[in-house]
């Protein structure tokens, strides 16, 4: 089980905006900002339910891209994941549709966010 996951970024207010924004259609929301004692750098904590479980860093970019996927239990909320992130600056890697390849019900959308990291909403119900 994972409890949560952290990436770094190369800007944190341009990132924190983007997350902001590109994950609200998830239900997703900033929930906490915390400054990082190991590195002094801030760190936001973003999540539902009141639990934070994917956060970013200030600490800088990477030099590898990195991937998540967001689940979630409707279809239409990856296609507004995929509306609201492209608004909020992030660049298409795949737009919303089935990926049979995977399973019959495999329905995702992929964008790249400002930092190049492969960011993924899926839903795996059927219609």
């Amino acid at each position: 089980m994972i409890d949560h996951v952290g990436i770094p970024v190369s800007d944190y207010a341009r990132a924190k905006r983007f997350y902001s924004e590109a994950l609200k259609p998830l239900d997703y929301s900033l929930m906490m900002e915390v400054q990082q004692e190991e590195n002094d750098a801030p760190a936001a904590g973003f999540g539902a339910d009141g639990k934070p479980d994917f956060w970013i860093g200030a600490e800088g970019g990477l030099n590898k891209v990195v991937h998540i996927a967001f689940e979630t239990k409707e279809r239409a909320s990856v296609d507004a994941f995929y509306r609201a992130a492209l608004l909020a600056g992030g660049k298409d890697n795949g737009a919303p549709g089935l990926r049979p390849h995977y399973h019959p019900n495999y329905y995702a959308a992929f964008v790249l966010d400002p930092d190049g990291h492969n960011i993924e909403a899926v839903c795996h119900r059927a219609g």
